[in-house]
């Protein structure tokens, strides 16, 4: 099964990268993983919010053609780590693939929303982009390991 982290922002600190890498590093080798690091639109030219997510979207758009999507945003969906499992033994066992989107400091464009298979919330609460990272990998290492019956998750 091939995942896709879709993640706006560049640069992150050291202990991101690290952590990130690290929890991608343990998945199992039946979900190939990468991390899709696009650069957000310059938040000083004058331009509206909205005209900033347009082209992000666009470039979103590109890094998820002919991928199962997962917008991550606030209002979403609250799943559980279990309710992830069951998503990812499924899309597995269809052998598709699927994109995990992270938006930039503005969040994510209507469109990638509207356009997304499935609207996810990491958190109620407003994370960091670094946090909100190491969490998505954190919590697919998580699914992974529960689908693989690892005694990493104890609920």
């Amino acid at each position: 099964m091939k995942l896709r982290i879709v993640a706006l922002g560049q640069r992150m600190p050291a202990w991101t990268d690290a952590a990130v890498e690290d929890y991608l590093r343990r998945l199992p080798r039946e979900f190939a993983i990468e991390l899709v690091e696009i650069k957000p639109e310059p938040r000083n030219r004058g331009r509206s919010v909205a005209q900033m997510l347009a082209a992000e979207a666009r470039r979103i758009a590109a890094a998820t053609e002919g991928w199962r999507t997962v917008a991550l945003d606030e209002h979403g969906e609250a799943w559980t780590t279990v309710r992830l499992a069951t998503r990812l033994r499924e899309w597995r066992d269809r052998t598709e693939s699927v994109a995990f989107v992270i938006g930039s400091a503005d969040g994510l464009a209507a469109a990638v929303k509207h356009n997304a298979d499935v609207i996810v919330a990491l958190s109620a609460l407003t994370l960091a982009h670094g946090v909100a990272r190491v969490l998505l990998a954190e919590q697919l290492y998580r699914a992974a390991s529960m689908l693989g019956g690892h005694p990493y998750h104890r609920a």
